[in-house]
């Protein structure tokens, strides 16, 4: 291949010249330009999938999360609901172990009562009984109202009857005919009064 020098270029002899004898313009391959414009796709694309790949994977992890979060509220859920049942269930053992001696008391004065003639020890029996029980509710933390002679408190009391007895006995409870209990601060059983106008 021979060089000839054309405007001071140096061109090979079996080049191409343009009128004028010229050497065309110098073109670059049209690969290089696709290579060159498809090398930031490329990489845009590879990022892209990267950044697919990583939320893919941070959401399986939400999810397992998600999953096992449930499962255990659902097993606490059940844990609960269970023990709440037991304590229903079993939740009145302490004060029905309390309340057997009395009934065992009361199953002997029945006996007792059978067999003897005297009153007396019958009624102090009964009283002894009586009291027994009334401690028994005491120590299951099970209080009467007192409300004879105070003055009428709906929160406490239910008014079955009112009557008459004078000024002085206006608004209070005269006399109870059913006895009220509270279990701590909460009234288990409202008292049945009878209320002065």
């Amino acid at each position: 291949m021979t060089k000839k020098k054309i405007y001071n270029e140096e061109v090979g002899a079996d080049a191409n010249l343009n009128e004028g004898g010229a050497a065309p313009a110098e073109e670059t391959p049209a690969t290089d330009n696709v290579a060159e414009e498809a090398a930031p796709e490329t990489d845009n694309v590879a990022e892209a999938e990267e950044e697919t790949v990583k939320l893919a994977r941070e959401v399986a992890e939400w999810k397992d999360k998600f999953l096992r979060l449930q499962a255990e509220f659902d097993n606490y859920r059940k844990r609960t609901l269970r023990e709440k049942m037991e304590l229903v269930e079993t939740g009145g053992t302490n004060v029905l172990l309390k309340m057997l001696p009395v009934r065992d008391d009361l199953q002997r004065a029945v006996a007792a009562n059978l067999k003897t003639e005297d009153l007396e020890a019958m009624r102090q029996g009964m009283q002894l009984i009586a009291q027994k029980f009334t401690e028994t509710l005491k120590q299951c933390g099970v209080t009467e109202i007192e409300v004879v002679g105070e003055p009428f408190d709906e929160e406490v009391a239910e008014a079955v009857a009112r009557f008459n007895a004078g000024e002085e006995q206006r608004g209070k409870v005269i006399d109870c005919t059913e006895t009220g209990y509270r279990l701590g601060e909460r009234v288990l059983r409202f008292a049945k009064v009878v209320v002065g106008e």
